[in-house]
């Protein structure tokens, strides 16, 4: 199943998250796509602004949950981790680094690693019923790769707040906050993201690009540096007690034990023989 879909619609190009089964959350294969999705679109003369945005009523639930579950299964989870946060960052990168202006179309909640894709765009357009969530904490995961983004676009006292305390914003919490730059009904997400590509298209291709390196890589460069840090992070939390718990509560349904004292490799080996 082809998971990220690209379309043409002159002078935007729209790469859009096409997971609904899994509320379009990110995987190690939708990560490939979406990388060779925006350099793609780079290459295309007649593509000026690239829109992202997600299929049905979500934009992004996140990090695929069930398959970092399964992957903690395998002998080599730690390897496959490390390549998957680097894989991640590659991405980051990619639309931080596209010469073009990328325009996030938010169609519903966002969460998660989806949120780190939303602030690597350079402008955001909200629906009226799209919320912005930062559940990391709640998974007992790293927010490794959100962390830079947030900090750099908001601040440290803002990032601070809304990563601990795992808050979910509104749209017009999120357009206060600086998150979303506008806030339109929802069945007009895309057509005033493509409305902004054409008034992007407008300029010149060598002046957008000499803007998005002066921000994103010379006023950014302590950024770039902080998510490879983030992306370490990131594989080394999903090693953790914590991970496996608020993980597994999640897709329980159920409150994380946070206290709950680890199981060992032993104690778990028992228990199975004895079932």
């Amino acid at each position: 199943m082809v998971m990220i879909q690209t379309r043409k619609d002159k002078p935007s190009g729209t790469i859009i998250l096409n997971r609904p089964e899994k509320r379009n959350a990110i995987n190690s294969q939708s990560v490939v796509e979406l990388i060779q999705s925006f350099e793609d679109f780079m290459q295309e003369r007649s593509v000026r602004a690239v829109v992202l945005t997600g299929t049905g009523n979500i934009f992004c639930s996140g990090t695929d949950l069930v398959e970092i579950q399964n992957t903690s299964d395998s002998s080599d989870c730690m390897a496959t981790w490390h390549r998957e946060s680097q894989q991640l960052k590659s991405l980051i990168e990619t639309m931080l680094r596209c010469p073009k202006p990328i325009i996030a179309a938010i169609n519903g909640p966002v969460m998660g690693l989806g949120t780190a894709l939303m602030l690597a765009a350079d402008i955001v357009v909200g629906a009226k019923s799209a919320t912005v969530g930062f559940p990391e904490s709640r998974r007992g995961l790293s927010t490794g790769l959100t962390s830079p983004l947030l900090t750099f676009r908001l601040g440290a006292g803002i990032a601070a707040r809304l990563l601990m305390t795992g808050m979910t914003l509104d749209s017009a919490q999120a357009l206060g906050r600086g998150l979303f730059h506008e806030v339109v009904p929802d069945d007009f997400v895309w057509a005033r993201a493509n409305e902004i590509a054409g008034q992007c298209a407008a300029g010149a291709r060598e002046s957008h690009q000499m803007t998005k390196q002066l921000i994103n890589e010379t006023i950014g460069e302590v950024m770039l540096t902080q998510l490879s840090t983030g992306a370490a992070n990131t594989a080394a939390a999903r090693t953790t007690d914590a991970a496996k718990e608020g993980i597994a509560a999640f897709l329980e349904k159920r409150e994380p034990d946070w206290d709950k004292p680890p199981v060992s490799e032993h104690d778990a080996a028992e228990r199975a023989s004895e079932g």
